[in-house]
């Protein structure tokens, strides 16, 4: 690439009172402001690549509605030297229709195609990005493109609303070269997206009137909390709205759609509002033979709460004796969370605070491992050593752990499972004699596999953290808890937005989470956190959404037949009436650690 002249460095950087040497126009405010985001996002201009998809949802109710739109527009513009491009939500392009062969084949090497992603992090300010950022329809000409391959082009994009959420579901966008550019094409494309809306509109109304008329079927013969939602909104009778807080929407959402899977009906119990405990009974609602929202009854389960706080520990864990009480509130810090898994693990650490033991504290990365061995250590006199540092000079790191627990401290050991086995004798020795004086490791581990070492043996309490796919009802809880606790994170949190959130895996845990919602934090500059502000991967659920929800749910049902039965899996393949072989395929298959259910199988 050749070096920029100064002519072109004005060009590509169009700030207030620049101007164009060309036009002699002034660059215009949507643009310069555009080109900042696209600068503070690491936009590179001369970069010719772009996230590509190949997962198209083309039965959707945006490709529903525009289609005979865009055919009208085709059927104009066919051979011509414009071509029509939809985009959904997320800024990935789901179709392209007419323009002729020399534009087609000049868009193509612009990746100007289906699958690719046009949102502005990504290619910068264009005619489909720059409209979801700004909210509203868009001219991007020549140079006014962030980056270069684009710059041939005259794009104009105009959003399409959904109708009754307000929410931009999908970009209209027409494309030209830069020659056969048109004052007419801004007028066109808002028509036509308008007229998408239109349609949208007509096809809600059927929708949201068959949903309103079975949810007044239901609420005027019962006496429960009636709710009616779809992924859109949620109708309620008085009890329910009595009972529901606005995030309960992506919770009952996210609920149904773990249940139900593919079936009809689905009934369970869960928590709402102000952690209230709730038996569901749900109804899918269908249109055309198509699935249009659902019909829940919550009726409160008064015994749900006891239920949950007298469930027995995992195994391993041991609770302190009757009477004994931290002297601390080792919870405080902790996020919350109403699942029933989240529930009990509060639960343990509550009790195994008030213990003179040492402890293990294992789970995946990102799960608070290290949160929670300090907030059992509380404000008695403690340091921190990370094993995974000892290679650095293990000698000072032995010595440093003999002063702590010589002393009758509280020493916190992350990343256990990573400390060489040489050290491991002389760590086990120092807990041992340090048992007497009252000092205690507490530590933190993510593999369970102590064959080698077998250091674990040497624990006598064990805490064992849950994933955050094990539990996505609790982000209703712990996003407001990760904004409140920082001053620059003071957004709330759009239902539709969390919703989304709630649909993914999260293999990086909390850790992950507190990651996208500062880099939300960060691109909402101020505003409610909508699905856009989210990094792109993180704004639509996978294709493979409701298969790995049913799998989810599997997984916690296997998960809770093995509390159940103290981690005998024999019981536990009896309670779910398979046979034990199938069982340990089945944990295998889903992830589930045979070694931490490892007791009496007879």
């Amino acid at each position: 690439m050749t070096e920029e002249t100064p002519y072109e460095a004005r060009v590509r950087e169009p700030w207030p009172g620049r101007r164009d040497p060309k036009s002699g126009a002034a660059a215009r405010s949507e643009i310069v402001t555009s080109w900042r985001r696209s600068q503070l996002s690491g936009v590179v201009s001369g970069a010719e690549d772009l996230p590509f998809n190949p997962n198209l949802n083309r039965t959707s109710r945006l490709v529903t509605a525009a289609t005979p739109v865009i055919d009208r527009l085709a059927a104009h513009l066919d051979g011509g030297g414009a071509t029509i491009v939809l985009a959904d939500s997320n800024a990935q392009i789901i179709d392209r229709r007419a323009g002729g062969s020399t534009l087609a084949r000049a868009l193509d090497r612009a990746m100007v195609a289906p699958g690719f992603s046009y949102a502005e992090e990504h290619a910068g300010t264009n005619g489909i990005g720059s409209v979801i950022e700004g909210r509203r329809p868009i001219m991007v000409s020549g140079t006014e493109h962030f980056r270069e391959n684009l710059q041939q082009f005259t794009c104009v994009g105009a959003p399409v609303v959904n109708p009754f959420t307000n929410s931009i579901i999908g970009v209209l966008d027409v494309t030209s070269r830069l020659s056969d550019t048109s004052e007419l094409m801004t007028p066109l494309v808002v028509a036509a997206a308008r007229e998408i809306e239109t349609r949208l509109l007509a096809d809600s109304s059927r929708r949201e009137q068959l949903l309103l008329e079975q949810f007044l079927a239901r609420a005027n013969r019962s006496s429960a909390a009636v709710v009616t939602l779809n992924e859109d909104f949620i109708i309620t009778n008085t009890a329910a709205s009595r009972l529901l807080e606005p995030t309960d929407h992506a919770v009952l959402w996210n609920w149904t759609a773990r249940t139900m899977g593919s079936g009809e009906y689905a009934e369970g119990e869960l928590c709402v509002g102000d952690d209230v405990p709730v038996r569901a009974q749900a109804r899918m609602v269908r249109m055309d033979d198509k699935s249009i929202g659902v019909l829940i009854e919550l009726r409160v389960h008064h015994d749900l709460q006891k239920a949950i706080a007298l469930a027995p520990p995992s195994p391993g864990v041991t609770l302190a004796a009757p009477g004994a009480a931290a002297t601390h509130d080792p919870l405080a810090g902790l996020p919350p969370g109403r699942s029933a898994v989240w529930q009990r693990a509060r639960r343990e650490i509550a009790c195994t605070a008030g213990l003179d033991e040492s402890v293990l504290v294992t789970g995946e990365p990102g799960t608070g491992k290290r949160c929670v061995a300090e907030a059992l250590v509380g404000g008695r006199p403690s340091a921190v050593l990370d094993a995974m540092a000892v290679d650095r000079d293990p000698a000072a790191w032995i010595s440093k752990a003999e002063d702590v627990l010589t002393d009758g401290g509280h020493l916190v050991v992350t990343h256990i499972d990573a400390l060489p086995v040489p050290l491991c004798g002389s760590l086990i020795a120092l807990m041992k004699e340090s048992a007497a004086r009252g000092g205690r490791i507490i530590a933190t581990a993510t593999r369970l596999d102590f064959r080698v070492s077998r250091i674990g043996d040497h624990f006598p309490v064990r805490l064992h953290l849950p994933a955050l796919r094990e539990r996505p009802e609790d982000l209703a809880d712990i996003v407001p808890f990760l904004l409140d606790g920082q001053p620059t994170l003071r957004q709330r949190m759009l239902p539709s937005t969390l919703q989304a959130l709630m649909a993914l895996a999260w293999p990086g845990n909390l850790r992950e989470l507190h990651m996208v919602l500062t880099s939300a934090a960060v691109r909402a500059n101020g505003v409610d956190l909508a699905l856009q502000h989210l990094p792109y991967e993180y704004r639509a659920p996978s294709a493979d959404r409701e298969p790995a929800a049913l799998k989810r749910a599997e997984r916690e049902t296997i998960l809770d037949a093995l509390s159940v039965s103290a981690g005998n899996k024999k019981r536990a393949a009896d309670r779910l009436g398979i046979a034990r072989s199938t069982l340990y395929r089945k944990m295998r298959a889903l992830g589930i650690d045979e070694k931490r259910w490892d007791t009496c199988d007879t």
